[in-house]
This record gives C-alpha cells, structure tokens and sequence, in this order.
C-alpha cells in the first residue's frame, strides 16, 4: 500500500515539476494588428563578428508573430551551438548586453527545466532558441510562426521595446540589439485566447534571475520526493 501511495505522490510531484510558470501556460496571442514589424539589427560591434537581424512581423491573420532570423559571423563552432533570446529590458546607449537583464518570461516560468520545443506554451516566451531551435551554422537563417508574442503595445508579450540577445552555449553573452518599430502602426489592441491557462498581465513581471524561478521549485520539490521516499520506505 505503501509504495502505491507513493507512487501517486511522485507521479502529483512530477506534473508540478512539468507545469511552466507562476502564472500558467502561454496564452496564444490574437489580434495582432496587421502589418507591424519590429526588427533587431546586431550592431558593428569591435568585440565580435555576428551581423544580421531578427524581424518579427505580425501573422496575416492577426494570430502570432512570423519571425524571420539572419544572422552570420559567429566565432568558432566549438562555442555552439549558440542560442538567441527576447530579453526584457532593452540594451542602454551604452551597448551592455548585461543590462538587458533575463528573458523575457510574461508567466513567470525562469529557465529551469529546459524548454520543451513540443510544448512551447509552456517555454518562456522570450526563449525563441528553446521554442523554435539553437544557431547551429553560419550563416544562419530560419522563419516560424511563434503563437505567444504580441506586437500590439500592452500586454506583457509585446516584445517591440525589448532586445534580442545572441549567446554561446555557456549563456555568455556575445552581442545585443534593440528591437525597433520597421513597419506599421503597434498602438491597436490584441486578445489572448483561451488555449492557455495563463493570466497575461499589463506588464512584465520583475525578472528571474538567470537560474530562474523554476529551478527553485524542482530543487524543492526534489527534497520533498526524497522525504516521502524516506517516510514510506
């Protein structure tokens, strides 16, 4: 009887340890209004050689942003792959890529666990690499459709005053850019369905730090597993 209660207890553990942020699962974001692009351009930085953009554009049918990403000049492979993230602040005049602060993470999820790629809603929303794939060549170039970012101005997912952030697989930081209004009018309003069970807030929550909020919470969880296993055993 013992181990079947247990058992229980690990498989209630286990779906806490899946569940994504504070606030729920992603909403999908409709009402996009159509037209707006924001794009991030990586500067002519001395400190290193990537180039390119990453160009959000909001899906023709209001639902989701189109990204197209191109990007090219990075350092030795042996660095990758390399990673790209929305961050929630956006880089000051003085370039430091440091300050754009975590990634942009609307539900509260941080960065542990990893992003599961099957189940995007339950990703950071600003974990585009996590979501959609790593920088694994040079050039890179890549477009896909990501469902949880807005380009209406309000909502938490709205990513136009943001950053994108460009990382080796250690997280360093290698280079930074604002995002920055190309085309359209962002001032319309936008909806989220109820797809996901998050609660989008008016705006971002203070950010996780780097070991995010999650990891807290599987480390927690672990300590109670082991004092189950313990009890029961």
């Amino acid at each position: 009887m013992y181990t079947a209660i247990l058992a229980t207890a690990l498989t209630g553990f286990a779906v806490v340890d899946a569940a994504t942020g504070q606030l729920g699962d992603a909403a999908i974001v409709q009402g996009n209004p159509v037209g707006v692009t924001y794009t991030a351009t990586l500067p002519n930085s001395p400190t290193t050689g990537i180039r390119g953009y990453v160009a959000g554009t909001s899906n023709a049918n209001g639902t989701g942003v189109n990204f197209n990403v191109n990007l090219f000049g990075f350092p030795d492979s042996s660095l990758g792959p390399f990673l790209y993230h929305i961050h929630d602040q956006p880089v000051p005049a003085n370039g430091n890529c440091t300050a754009t602060k975590a990634h942009l993470d609307s539900y509260i999820r941080g960065e542990q666990p990893p992003c599961d790629p099957t189940q995007p809603q339950t990703c950071q929303d600003g974990d585009l690499a996590g979501k959609h794939g790593n920088i694994t060549t040079s050039p890179f170039q890549t477009a896909f459709l990501d469902l949880y970012l807005s380009t209406a101005q309000g909502p938490s997912s709205f990513f136009g005053n943001r950053s994108i952030v460009i990382h080796t697989s250690n997280t360093t930081r290698l280079t930074c850019a604002n995002f920055t209004l190309t085309s359209g009018n962002s001032t319309g309003s936008n909806t989220t369905s109820s797809s996901g069970n998050g609660t989008m807030t008016g705006s971002n929550p203070v950010p996780a730090p780097f070991t995010g909020g999650a990891a807290a919470t599987y480390v927690g969880t672990g300590a109670i597993i082991a004092g189950l296993a313990a009890f029961f055993l």
